[in-house]
């Protein structure tokens, strides 16, 4: 179970989350405004937060881009809850650095989840990882960085778990679905997007190296072993 911290204006939304997120074991704190929240990381950090774009003081991303320049904070799960559900929005998010994107109006029950999946992600391993390497590329699962040709690279919490889940299957296709029970830790219905919207994300970090994730056409996608592929 996770402490969680919730940004957002309006009551009866932000109470109702608090309310779930007690149902499902976590600890709460809501905040109806960017300064509150920013006040309050001051004496404690959550183990999440749950972020809406349209604040009235400053906007969700304004809050996502402070907490990404932050080392303190720039590896902090953030999933954005909002009313902006294009797909413009979501993947500027992604691009900022959220680790995922519900729309509202949402399902208690998938918000759970998403929190639950999120939480255990972030959670530090029982054991020191082995490093994960590819063609130039090396992942540390422990000090959780990525390096290309000795560069390294900044990724979202979600793109660092989605690229050492290809690579600890490399050469292997993975389909969507498997993709978004391991990195997600669910599987509903029309979130392939999700998948997709990652995969680009890394694929334009990762620069060259990108092109060795392979899409599989009807299926899904794979790290290739070498650049021939």
């Amino acid at each position: 179970m996770g402490f969680v911290a919730i940004v957002e204006d309006d009551e009866g939304i932000r109470q109702l989350v608090l309310y779930a997120l007690k149902s499902g074991g976590h600890e709460g704190v809501g905040f109806a405004e960017g300064r509150e929240f920013f006040a309050f990381l001051e004496k404690r950090r959550p183990d999440l937060v749950l972020l809406d774009i349209m604040l009235p003081d400053m906007d969700g991303i304004e809050i996502l881009r402070r907490l990404r320049a932050d080392a303190a904070t720039a590896r902090l799960p953030v999933m954005m809850l909002t009313a902006k559900g294009s797909e413009f929005d979501k993947v500027n998010a992604l691009d900022l650095g959220a680790d995922d994107y519900m729309t509202k109006p949402f399902g208690v029950m998938e918000m759970l989840s998403r929190v639950g999946a999120l939480l255990r992600r972030a959670a530090p391993p029982a054991e020191e990882p082995v490093r994960l390497t590819c063609g130039g590329l090396e992942l540390d699962p422990r000090r959780r960085t990525v390096t290309v040709q000795g560069e390294e690279v900044s990724l979202t919490f979600k793109e660092f778990e989605l690229l050492a889940y290809l690579l600890r299957n490399k050469g292997l296709v993975l389909t969507r679905e498997q993709i978004m029970r391991a990195v997600w830790g669910f599987d509903f219905e029309g979130e392939s997007r999700t998948v997709d919207m990652h995969i680009k994300q890394l694929r334009q970090k990762l620069g060259s190296w990108g092109t060795r994730i392979v899409t599989v056409r009807g299926v899904g996608y794979k790290v290739a072993e070498d650049e021939s592929v």
